[in-house]
């Protein structure tokens, strides 16, 4: 494999091979905000666990536990966005080196970066959708603590 030191054709292979670094800071980005999410699950799944410990109203333990099964099944969507967005970033990271090889060397593996960089995509939009999931999740899990909150506020007048 030869290295072509040509440089119009090292030019031109870095402007190739930039464009994928764009969904890289895309994933980025993602990957901050998920990991966000997952650690205000933990957060208050460390809370919900406290209070628990320290409750010995039955009913009270009955709505932890499902609250604490809700944020594990959220921590669950989280960690496979997670994984997705990793592995998405993998793969952009393969394109790039895989076109700048191709461009610079006689390596051909113009076919090895289409699929690497199809599949990273592929993999960043079913991380999106881990993403809506979740959120829809977490909205849902906030509906139905302010309508029991308001239906206990009701039952105390």
């Amino acid at each position: 494999m030869a290295l072509v030191l040509d440089s119009s054709s090292i030019t031109h292979s870095i402007q190739l091979a930039v464009a994928p670094v764009f969904l890289l800071t895309a994933v980025a980005g993602m990957i901050g905000a998920v990991a966000g999410r997952l650690a205000r699950i933990i957060d208050r799944a460390r809370v919900v666990e406290d209070c628990a410990h320290q409750s010995v109203d039955a009913e009270f333990l009955e709505r932890a536990l499902l609250e604490l099964g809700y944020l594990r099944a959220r921590g669950r969507m989280v960690n496979g966005c997670i994984g997705l967005l990793t592995l998405c970033g993998f793969l952009i990271g393969l394109t790039i080196v895989l076109l700048f090889l191709g461009e610079t060397t006689s390596f051909r593996g113009h076919t090895w970066a289409l699929g690497s960089f199809l599949t990273g995509v592929v993999s960043f939009l079913l991380a999106l959708v881990l993403f809506f999931v979740e959120t829809v999740m977490a909205t849902r899990l906030l509906n139905f603590n302010m309508l029991r909150a308001f239906g206990a506020l009701a039952d105390k007048r």
